[in-house]
């Protein structure tokens, strides 16, 4: 198994991103994954090819294209926890960036990339997302609940806010299955925010999931961060998995 990197056109330029296919012809179900705030990288090229490993293609885009091709950032030190913060002053203008209406317009994009590919299933794709990610495959599947038919997010942060547009706000719309792996003691996600977003998944009538991985902390995914957990990762493979089996029987 072995990732590409292939361009995506859309409205606003071109997005590079990572693509990986198992071998063989198919047509595969197709998987849209959402990078974290870090960006593509060898972690999320190794995340993308177990994906690929049980028979799906994914692709994963640079969400910061706009800024340039990855990598944007120098992630030689991310592993040591002093120096997190300074790589996010870098980040946090890119992720302001990500409007609502910015996120819609490029998932289109992403998704008419797909359906072009000869090699991709007809029908809905599934997405997974991480951190910022999570957040974003979530307006994702609100905005294209037709062509989307399921979402596995983890860690993500700020799902919940008080503002008009806060991502749990469209959650109405869905008619797919939705994964949440919520880090234990998340500043970006309170246990107040996730009892508020099952409070709306529940009203909505959304079949979803919701768990919390204990002593888990934000980032437990990324085994190139200080964050990284190991049994909470295998963890949440088992969920992703799942939930791609159950979306796409064979």
């Amino acid at each position: 198994m072995r990732t590409t990197t292939v361009d995506v056109k859309t409205e606003d330029g071109v997005a590079d991103a990572y693509l990986a296919r198992p071998d063989g012809d198919g047509p595969f179900p197709a998987v849209l994954l959402f990078m974290d705030a870090f960006g593509l990288r060898p972690r999320l090229a190794e995340m993308i090819e177990r994906i690929a490993e049980r028979g799906y293609l994914v692709l994963a885009p640079n969400l910061f294209y706009r800024a340039g091709r990855a990598p944007l950032f120098d992630l030689s030190r991310l592993a040591e926890p002093d120096q997190r913060g300074a790589i996010f002053d870098q980040i946090m203008p890119l992720i302001g960036e990500l409007t609502p209406q910015v996120v819609t317009r490029d998932t289109g994009a992403y998704l008419d990339f797909l359906a072009a590919r000869d090699d991709v299933a007809a029908g809905p794709v599934a997405t997974v997302g991480y951190c910022m990610g999570g957040t974003n495959a979530l307006r994702a599947i609100e905005a294209y609940p037709d062509r989307i038919a399921a979402l596995a997010s983890f860690h993500a942060g700020r799902v919940v806010t008080d503002a008009p547009d806060s991502p749990h706000r469209g959650v109405g719309s869905v008619t797919g299955e939705l994964y949440f792996a919520h880090a234990d003691q998340d500043a970006s996600m309170t246990p107040e925010q996730i009892a508020e977003l099952e409070r709306t998944l529940d009203a909505a009538g959304v079949r979803y999931r919701s768990e919390l991985y204990e002593g888990a902390a934000h980032g437990f995914t990324m085994s190139d961060t200080a964050h990284y957990d190991e049994s909470a990762t295998e963890r949440h493979w088992k969920a992703v998995f799942d939930l791609l089996d159950r979306t796409f029987p064979r």
